[in-house]
């Protein structure tokens, strides 16, 4: 077990780095990448199953021990997290292999996707493993130096600018990120988050407040929460398409992974937080509102995103086992439809080379495959029974309206409008999009009939794989829901993390 639990980190690193030493040869970096995100996914699976049968697993670096050393610790929450997350770095690997080599590269990418790609695996994998403060800096920190170079793949004006404005306001949040850790330190005496828990409640309210609030804007800053979100729809957009995916799909969550494991772990709340209550449902509205302004399907996902950001924090804010069950469920419904909304954006720019909603119409007659696989996401963010959107935010409202108290009861009243607004935005992007037909200013679709038995049907294969796991989240909702509410009772009782850690017990 002292092997297994590093290596979603260190087998994706490794990769990175023999990566870009071939990174000239690219048939084999189609080859390479794949099995290194394969080897991800059967490593946190591996873990899964571990935790099931042993339970929280801690494993001390070098043979240093907590809180003195580099403490990597598995539970329920970052586990399930590990598999989702390593499974949707796969898919859209797969997917960007199949855009390459079907030839429809609009521009000469250069050799270092692959590894910047899984450089930035190892950094997601590391959030979810990280014991520590500091090792969680680094985490973010790694993972924002691989999603510079992603974003800024084949380097156009519009992109070096959205680089520019996603690298200052990362670097400014990592700054405060730095800042915070070494005030708890000061503070508290240590960065082990296991230790934290002991030592935080001990220090005065006004410290225990000011760093809460702190680690609160930091991870509302990386997590996108309003009104610390105005940098993602302007930086994600402009990423090329692949790029994008990944960014929606795990750098936000990873974020708001961050801030509920230190908020239950270090700044626990027998009550709910209403600054977080607020907060939810500011983003919830600001973020479904924005994207119903815009005609760039990538815009409008991106602030569709920022809006569904405001469900997990809602979760979050109730800080009871109900609450964060569904902030859970949530955090796995909205990676893997997340992505598959950016991958079938994908094919709909295979098909038309458009992303606009002006020039865009007539697809449902152009594909009624692509029609399909955007209808089911679209659904399903949207919350519309029986799909996992609708399982997630189901238990949400179930906490909201089950906490008793009148400011949850108006943030679900929030959500539950939220729903309705994302739903109209769905509903524009398939009414111009795919029913109506084509503008006649919009120009002639590319041809695609050179690519479309390779590169485009792989990648419609990829996308309907995400397609099919977001319905199994729906299908296996009872099970899912049963492991996020355990591992939402091992975040309120912190004791079994605390054990695992500091006396050592370790399988």
């Amino acid at each position: 077990m002292n092997v297994l639990v590093p290596l979603p980190f260190v087998l994706p690193l490794l990769g990175a780095a023999l990566a870009m030493a071939s990174r000239r040869r690219k048939a084999w970096l189609r080859i390479l990448a794949p099995l290194v995100g394969a080897g991800v996914v059967a490593a946190a699976v591996a873990l899964l199953a571990a935790v099931a049968r042993d339970g929280i697993i801690a494993v001390q670096i070098g043979g240093w021990a907590a809180p003195f050393g580099i403490t990597l610790v598995v539970d329920r929450l970052s586990a399930l997290l590990l598999v989702v997350s390593a499974t949707v770095l796969l898919a859209i690997m797969l997917h960007a292999v199949a855009e390459g080599a079907g030839g429809l590269e609009r521009r000469s990418e250069p050799g270092v996707f692959h590894p910047a790609y899984l450089a930035l695996t190892a950094g997601v994998s590391l959030v979810f493993l990280a014991g520590d403060l500091f090792n969680l800096f680094v985490a973010f920190e790694v993972m924002l130096a691989s999603s510079y170079v992603l974003m800024t793949l084949t380097p156009t004006a519009e992109r070096v600018r959205a680089g520019m404005t996603y690298t200052v306001v990362s670097l400014t949040s990592s700054i405060m990120f730095l800042t915070a850790l070494g005030l708890t330190y000061a503070a508290a005496g240590t960065v082990n988050l296991a230790d934290l828990s002991a030592r935080v409640p001990e220090l005065p309210a006004a410290t225990r407040t000011a760093l809460g609030l702190l680690f609160l804007v930091v991870f509302g800053i990386k997590g996108a929460i309003a009104p610390m979100h105005l940098w993602l729809p302007d930086s994600y957009p402009v990423a090329l398409t692949k790029v994008t995916a990944v960014f929606a799909a795990l750098l936000t969550k990873a974020a708001v992974y961050a801030l509920i494991r230190v908020e239950t772990l270090v700044f626990p709340r027998e009550h709910g937080s209403w600054v977080m209550l607020v907060l939810a449902a500011a983003t919830m509205l600001l973020g479904t509102l924005g994207a119903l302004t815009h005609d760039d399907i990538h815009r409008v996902f991106s602030f569709t995103l920022v809006g569904h950001i405001g469900y997990m924090l809602f979760g979050l804010a109730l800080f009871n086992v109900a609450g964060l069950t569904g902030a859970i469920l949530y955090l796995v419904h909205h990676i893997v439809v997340q992505a598959t909304l950016f991958l079938v954006s994908d094919l709909m720019q295979a098909h038309t080379g458009e992303t606009s909603l002006r020039r865009l119409g007539g697809l449902a007659r152009l594909s009624a495959f692509i029609a399909v696989l955007f209808f089911i996401p679209a659904m399903s963010v949207s919350g519309v029974p029986p799909s996992s959107g609708f399982v997630a935010k189901l238990a949400l409202f179930q906490a909201g309206l089950g906490s008793g108290r009148p400011m949850a009861y108006a943030v679900t009243g929030v959500a539950v409008v939220a729903s309705l607004l994302t739903l109209m935005a769905m509903a524009r992007i398939w009414t111009l999009g795919f029913w109506r037909p084509r503008p006649e200013d919009a120009g002639e679709p590319p041809a695609t009939e050179s690519y479309t038995r390779g590169g485009v049907r792989a990648m419609q294969a990829v996308t309907a794989f995400m397609v099919v796991g977001g319905l199994l989240i729906a299908v296996l909702a009872g099970p899912l829901a049963s492991w996020s509410h355990r591992a939402a009772a091992d975040l309120v009782d912190r004791s079994a993390y605390r054990h695992a850690v500091l006396d050592g017990r370790s399988p």
